[in-house]
């Protein structure tokens, strides 16, 4: 059965018809993550139409949609429970009765992080290992874990998840969190026009010259030895190694994934990575693998047919008891 899948991040909105660990159809949309949730929303369900129409279906061909999403969420309500900056009503949707009422099938959500790590564990770079953790890079900074075959996610959701919120940096820059110092605050796209800003020699880098300040133009002009482009390189490598020490330590696992855009810059973010790992952290039982994604933009979609899945199986199993 075809899933319909979404994954909502700060920039693009990806859409996806899922089959078999498969994406037969996808489309991207711009997230105008500064309007209402509800207002997407509207475009998405275009998006979906249009991609089942594509394949000379419907929705009513389908079995039911599956979102990733930026937030805390609670997975067994379909909740979203916080927006950090994004789509500021999302928590007060329903969006189990929106999918029924405008598609007319069931949904099934988790955070996108989570999301992101379920894709690459079932189908990815962490494939038949059962004790994984994943890190994305975009945007914000996310992460999640699955321990002895068994993803994590707490009583509340937000367990595992808050990777790009523990503390690198005590006293650090104010978080959109609350928090000082979270690694998102410090290292992250959102962050990065201000971390380049705040440099003495930001002025005469080509960065300031660049039509958009990201880490594509960093690392490329890091590579072309601009002094500005390098420090700003090296602080970024420095937060993404101490995050995943952090993760490794707190979740035990014998592989790290790095999803995400910035991942554009594998080449160089993989190895600076893995020789921090090998010098920090706490492992004496081995030596911890860091890999990047398998499936760039596809995992989060991929993982939506997953989730999907486990909630259609939860719901045979209320049935039947």
């Amino acid at each position: 059965m075809i899933t319909l899948a979404a994954d909502f991040g700060g920039r693009r909105i990806k859409l996806g018809l899922v089959k078999d660990g498969r994406v037969l159809a996808r489309q991207v949309l711009p997230a105008n993550a500064d309007q209402p949730l509800s207002t997407r929303l509207e475009a998405v369900a275009d998006g979906l139409r249009g991609l089942c129409a594509e394949q000379r279906l419907t929705p009513a061909n389908c079995g039911g949609v599956g979102f990733a999403y930026p937030s805390i969420v609670d997975a067994r309500r379909a909740r979203i429970m916080d927006h950090f900056g994004k789509f500021g009503d999302a928590s007060q949707l329903d969006l189990r009765a929106w999918a029924m009422t405008t598609l007319g099938l069931p949904l099934a959500i988790d955070n996108d992080a989570r999301m992101a790590l379920i894709g690459e564990w079932q189908y990815g770079a962490g494939r038949g290992c059962n004790n994984l953790g994943v890190i994305t890079l975009g945007t914000g900074l996310g992460a999640s874990a699955v321990i002895e075959g068994r993803v994590l996610r707490g009583v509340h959701g937000q367990a595992g998840i808050l990777g790009g919120h523990l503390t690198v940096r005590y006293g650090g820059r104010q978080c959109v969190c609350g928090n000082l110092g979270c690694a998102e605050a410090e290292g992250s796209t959102w962050m990065l026009d201000k971390l380049a800003r705040e440099r003495e020699d930001f002025d005469q880098s080509p960065l300031s010259r660049e039509p958009r300040l990201d880490y594509a133009a960093v690392f490329r002009l890091a590579a072309m030895d601009d002094t500005c482009a390098k420090a700003l390189r090296d602080h970024s490598l420095q937060i993404w190694s101490v995050t995943a020490v952090n993760l490794i330590h707190a979740y035990d696992p014998e592989k790290v994934v790095l999803c995400g855009g910035i991942m554009a810059s594998a080449d160089v973010i993989v190895p600076a990575v893995q020789a921090y790992v090998e010098r920090c952290a706490h492992t004496p039982w081995g030596r911890v693998e860091v890999v990047p994604s398998a499936l760039g933009d596809d995992a989060a979609l991929l993982a939506c047919e997953w989730l999907w899945q486990e909630e259609l199986g939860k719901t045979i199993l209320c049935e039947e008891t």
